[in-house]
């Protein structure tokens, strides 16, 4: 039996909802990337860094190719950065409407 959309949807947005994941996620837009390089621009351990790469490889949003002993890893669609776009739009909306908010009420006659 199928898990129903919106119960999918939710355990996407679970699995998005840690920091280092969104910042690995972040770097490979730029392109894949080997694992030395994001342990280099990400100050975590790296087992916690390996741990957070499986939790994304598991729902499917980056893949891994191996070459040699390094691990390369990458998006495994666009559709991935197209997200983290919406999100940062949608933050850049929710926020600025807060800055608006804010001066209104510090601007603005007593209510």
């Amino acid at each position: 039996m199928s898990l129903p959309v919106h119960q999918v949807k939710a355990e996407l947005f679970r699995t998005l909802g840690h920091p280092v994941r969104i910042r690995v996620l972040d770097l490979l837009q730029d392109g894949p990337r080997p694992v030395r390089d994001l342990l280099a621009l990400i100050e975590v351990e790296a087992s916690s860094l390996s741990q957070q790469l499986a939790v994304l490889r598991r729902a499917g949003l980056v893949a891994s190719t191996r070459k040699g002993s390094m691990v390369i890893y990458s998006l495994s669609t666009p559709d991935v950065a197209d997200l983290l776009g919406a999100a940062r739009r949608i933050l850049g909306a929710v926020l600025s409407d807060r800055d608006g908010l804010l001066e209104q009420l510090r601007t603005g006659p007593p209510s």
